[in-house]
């Protein structure tokens, strides 16, 4: 776990160089592409067609960095947010090989990017079968983000992200966006720091990414002390947020049962929680038994029905999505798995691998304005949103049973290939059909999966 300490500059994390496995081939060729502007034109070239697209994908490779670049202390956490520094992303080999380009522009650190070079909300919204959700629910509802610090280009950045794809305004002026601290001030906010704003800026997007109709409650802690954390989190049930993202955590400890009862224990609230980008490990609070756990995937297009494919995210050994046997946590009723005894991490899982990651605007964690995002912090806001999309959680549940309910059935998509680690229980680090650790029941197909 890393965090970065106010005003401390994020870029000085470990970079790390990956390159993706190869990708399956795209739904349907691409009709049209290569049709003559007018009659007098020369002749039109071939179409582009799936297998092409397929192969230029595959040579997707990135480098990226820790948004939040330190080892918290005990009792505090780290963000867990991956800015992509260099290469070609999968979104932007599938650009280029659409246009007939086998050169793609790639990223360069700290260069701004004058359009998104990451999967954007309709990729996301068609990957995980929320479409028509996403047009049509949402309204009304509120989706609480927790961070740590102050992003003061937050709402700025947002209008620009959301102009861009032509969501709706979100703004404090019209009543969707709310910034308030952890005593909910709105004028009294935390120190500015580059690394958790940067990390506020993926999670404000993909909330909007996936609900775009919902309003947006950012809580700003003073700090990414357990503590403050999770008084930012009673702050956001208190001004009514039903719906918490969560993208953060550190290592666990035996203060964890109590954070739990202060600070996590909602009945009727859906509260997600990153998994973790440090490979095979629990973490808090994920390991919360109130939680959503939310493990990463790598997604990428495909032949098949649903036009997607995933596997379980892993760079190396120690870079992937987080998942485990707590060791301090009680298993929640509605958790089953044959061998933890304890809490198992995760639940469900959503995008998160740097290689397939997300488009976010941001100004303020890196200044460069268009850029690429991974880790499982991208997929705590994302399942935020569906949780949104499926409807108000009723008032004595805890909506982290919710996919169990629908576990087997079409609502969730099964991930059932890779790992992210090495361990003794082979679930625990590796996929397989039905339950397992680094993906729990799976992604969403829909929003069924994930109300009461």
């Amino acid at each position: 776990m890393r965090t970065s300490p106010p005003n401390s500059q994020s870029t000085h994390g470990r970079w790390h160089r990956i390159g993706t496995a190869a990708v399956a081939t795209a739904a349907l060729a691409l009709a049209g592409l290569g049709t003559a502007a007018h009659a007098n034109a020369a002749p039109a070239p071939q179409k582009v067609t799936a297998k092409t697209i397929a192969a230029q994908v595959a040579k997707a490779h990135v480098s990226y960095t820790n948004q939040c670049d330190a080892t918290p202390a005990k009792g505090f956490a780290s963000c867990n947010a991956l800015r992509v520094t260099g290469g070609t992303t999968a979104f932007q080999e599938e650009q280029a090989a659409k246009k007939g380009l086998t050169t793609p522009a790639t990223i360069k650190p700290n260069a701004t990017a004058a359009t998104p070079t990451g999967y954007g909300p309709s990729d996301l919204q068609d990957a995980y079968g929320l479409t028509d959700a996403s047009a049509s629910n949402g309204s009304g509802e509120t989706i609480a983000i927790v961070d740590a610090y102050d992003d003061p280009n937050a709402e700025s950045d947002l209008a620009e992200y959301r102009s861009y794809y032509g969501l709706s305004d979100c703004t404090t002026d019209n009543g969707c966006f709310t910034k308030v601290s952890q005593t909910g001030s709105t004028t009294s906010l935390p120190t500015a720091d580059s690394g958790w704003a940067g990390e506020i800026s993926l999670d404000l997007d993909m909330a909007s990414a996936i609900c775009p109709n919902c309003n947006i409650l950012l809580v700003e802690a003073k700090s990414s002390s357990m503590a403050n954390l999770g008084t930012a989190v009673n702050r956001a049930v208190t001004l009514g947020a039903k719906y918490v993202s969560n993208s953060y955590g550190g290592s666990e400890s035996s203060s964890d049962t109590t954070y739990d009862t202060s600070y996590f224990k909602h009945a009727g609230v859906a509260i997600t929680v990153s998994a973790g980008d440090e490979g095979y490990g629990a973490e808090y609070p994920a390991a919360s038994r109130y939680v959503t756990s939310v493990g990463g995937t790598k997604l990428s297009t495909s032949s098949n029905s649903r036009g997607w494919t995933e596997s379980v995210w892993k760079t190396s050994s120690t870079e992937g999505t987080g998942s485990g046997c707590s060791s301090y946590d009680a298993k929640p009723t509605w958790q089953t798995d044959a061998t933890c005894t304890k809490r198992m991490i995760s639940d469900v899982s959503a995008v998160a691998d740097p290689a397939t990651g997300v488009s976010v605007y941001d100004t303020y964690g890196d200044g460069t304005g268009w850029v690429t995002y991974g880790g499982t912090s991208a997929s705590a806001p994302i399942i935020a949103g569906v949780y949104a999309l499926a409807g108000t959680p009723g008032s004595s549940d805890y909506p982290a049973s919710y996919p169990y309910a629908a576990a087997g059935t079409s609502a969730l998509n099964d991930v059932t290939s890779g790992n992210n680690g090495t361990c003794t229980t082979s679930y625990y680090c590796t996929a397989k059909s039905g339950y397992d650790g680094p993906t729990g029941w799976g992604t969403p197909e829909g929003v069924d999966a994930f109300t009461g």
